[in-house]
């Protein structure tokens, strides 16, 4: 998938998303709806907003499809669960119309996105521009539903869990938007998770492979294969604060200094395998279905980063001998290097991250990005 510019009588829209901390009430998409007006009238341009579901919608549907099915297949899951993100885009197109912009809402089987046919952490493979380039043309605002698109068939499938972003990147190539704006609960990429960690800083400037490396581990900010599409696209990815006035606080781009950081992600988790061979195993399946996952080396570990993944449920139905659950990971990354450790729970996890946060971070510490991080293992 590649960016193509439009025609140049047209200058490609401006691009944003906002994630479903963004709509914690309901006035929130009128008082959103607000300010998009006032950007299109004051910037002379046009737009298409990426959004996600209200907090706790997806989560809720997924709950009343387990009541009705313990054991859904993945082709219902994927319709279901992103009707929530459908919801939230209906509901600020018409905030918009109340403000007397011209809007549409371009759900996943219209928007040109065409994945492969795993209906759960589909992969993109084609795009066709026009279906986006037709309603900027022809709208102030186009507003997409966050991580929707379509397979060969036209069957619904579903990018992922928090794939906004994904959506927004790949919108912006298709429509040659050059940057693509973030919004949510946090300004940007911090060294570690601000809400969970004292003394987080913010990262102002972040290379894409950096960006993709925390992803991968299970840094929420940001969804990795957004980051690698927009580095495939050249598409500068700039992080704001989704609360007027939207400060920008990171731009992911092809430029970046070391970054000392700490990744926590309290849905991730790692399971134990008997023997290598079955963590291989197990490790390619994950991998396979598109679910971020780690094989971590330290014996037969797999890390299933992110969470959203019914780990039983995807054992059984890919034959592999279930793994014993190891723990929380916690990575430490300086560089390009990286070094995970297990925590027993949660609570243990916060701990852990908090003393590799200060380790990593104390004074001269991150100076030389080639020195080793072994000894983070014992502190």
């Amino acid at each position: 998938m590649t960016r193509e510019p439009l025609d140049s009588s047209q200058r490609p829209p401006a691009v944003v998303k906002f994630g479903g901390s963004s709509f914690r009430t309901l006035a929130a998409y009128g008082q959103l709806a607000e300010a998009l007006s006032r950007r299109v009238e004051e910037e002379n341009t046009r737009l298409v907003v990426v959004v996600s579901g209200q907090p706790g919608e997806t989560e809720q549907f997924r709950d009343r499809l387990s009541k009705v099915n313990p054991h859904p297949e993945d082709e219902t899951v994927a319709g279901l669960l992103t009707l929530a993100d459908t919801v939230g885009a209906q509901l600020l197109a018409t905030a918009l119309h109340r403000e007397g912009r011209t809007s549409t809402v371009l759900a996943g089987h219209q928007l040109g996105l065409t994945t492969d046919s795993s209906f759960m952490w589909a992969r993109l493979e084609h795009t066709d521009p026009e279906p986006l380039r037709s309603a900027v043309r022809e709208h102030d605002v186009v507003v997409v539903p966050g991580g929707q698109a379509a397979d060969k068939e036209g069957r619904p499938t579903w990018l992922g869990k928090n794939s906004s972003d994904l959506s927004a990147v790949a919108v912006a190539a298709a429509v040659g938007s050059p940057r693509c704006e973030i919004h949510s609960d946090v300004d940007g990429i911090y060294s570690s998770d601000p809400h969970l960690v004292t003394g987080a800083r913010l990262l102002s400037e972040v290379s894409y492979n950096t960006a993709a490396l925390m992803s991968l581990y299970g840094a929420k900010v940001l969804h990795r294969r957004a980051v690698r599409l927009a580095q495939r696209n050249r598409i500068e990815i700039v992080c704001r604060y989704n609360r007027p006035p939207f400060p920008a606080g990171s731009v992911i781009g092809s430029a970046g200094s070391s970054v000392a950081a700490v990744v926590l992600n309290q849905r991730s988790a790692a399971l134990r395998y008997e023997t290598e061979e079955l963590a291989d195993r197990a490790y390619t399946a994950f991998h396979g279905a598109n679910i971020d996952v780690v094989r971590l080396t330290a014996g037969p570990l797999v890390a299933v980063t992110g969470g959203f993944v019914d780990l039983p449920e995807f054992q059984r139905r890919n034959g592999l001998a279930p793994g014993e659950y190891a723990g929380v990971p916690v990575t430490a990354v300086r560089g390009s290097q990286v070094v995970t450790q297990l925590a027993a729970d949660e609570e243990d996890a916060l701990h852990l991250t908090q003393r590799l946060h200060d380790h990593v971070n104390r004074p001269g510490a991150g100076t030389d990005p080639n020195a080793p991080l072994l000894e983070l293992q014992g502190v």
